[in-house]
């Protein structure tokens, strides 16, 4: 998209692992009156990946909980895929899903996470939105999907956020959102990210489950009961020491 065509919007990208919050922040955003987002488009959970040619979408690379291990899945500056060609490719198909009377447009699409620097260059005073939630509730949210083991899943979760982390350096306009605090406190999470967009305040109206990782972390403790599960959940540990507590996460505070 030319700078004359992106004149008069600003862009927002929403990014998160599947089952991250991802939609429920993508929604609160969108109820402010100055924002469009997609909706009844048809396609999965309204994401713009899937609304487009120009990238492939996450299912090309193995879908939720394991796109974030293809190496090419992982789009940046540096991709041949930048170009005129493909900002105008992306407004042409996102436009009639937008309310372009609306200063503000917002796509979100999971597989954003490692494709913000890509999206950036082509639009360059967009912002970026990173929602991460807890490891284990990610892992035990997504299985039903992946059908691959939980310790591939705490993988795949390593390998996308480890990939944020590089590429922040690059991203002029970031935010991060934790999903625990987001549904905590949901008023004051939006408060913070009106600012950061520099949007004037509102109010989410969207209902917000404040304890569902809960399930989730019973799961990982009725799972690691037994002889034979502990011996699993100890070499997992030795597999990952550490490299959760780098972005803010333990295995072993549940």
């Amino acid at each position: 998209m030319s700078a004359r065509e992106q004149e008069g919007h600003s862009f927002i990208f929403i990014g998160g692992l599947h089952r991250s919050g991802t939609t429920l922040l993508g929604r609160m955003v969108a109820e402010h009156p100055q924002v469009s987002a997609f909706a009844d488009t048809g396609v999965p959970a309204d994401e713009g990946q899937h609304l487009q040619s120009v990238y492939p979408p996450a299912r090309a690379y193995g879908g939720p909980g394991r796109f974030a291990f293809a190496a090419e899945a992982a789009l940046t500056e540096r991709s041949p895929l930048v170009s005129e060609e493909s900002c105008s490719a992306l407004l042409a198909a996102w436009r009639p899903h937008w309310d372009t009377t609306l200063p503000y447009l917002l796509e979100k699409s999971p597989p954003n996470l490692i494709r913000f620097r890509f999206l950036q260059a082509l639009f360059p005073d967009a912002s970026f939105v990173a929602v991460v939630r807890h490891p284990v509730a990610v892992a035990y949210a997504t299985q039903k999907w992946s059908r691959t083991s939980i310790p591939a899943l705490l993988g795949h979760w390593l390998a996308a956020h480890d990939r944020l982390a590089a590429d922040r350096p690059y991203l002029k306009r970031l935010a991060i959102v934790r999903y625990e605090e987001l549904v905590a406190a949901p008023q004051r999470a939006v408060a913070h990210l009106d600012d950061f967009l520099g949007l004037p305040g509102h109010s989410p109206l969207s209902e917000v489950t404040s304890d569902s990782n809960e399930r989730y972390f019973d799961r990982w403790r009725r799972d690691g009961q037994g002889l034979l599960a502990r011996v699993v959940r100890a070499r997992t540990l030795r597999r990952f020491a550490g490299r959760f507590e780098v972005h803010g996460y333990s295995l072993t505070d549940l």
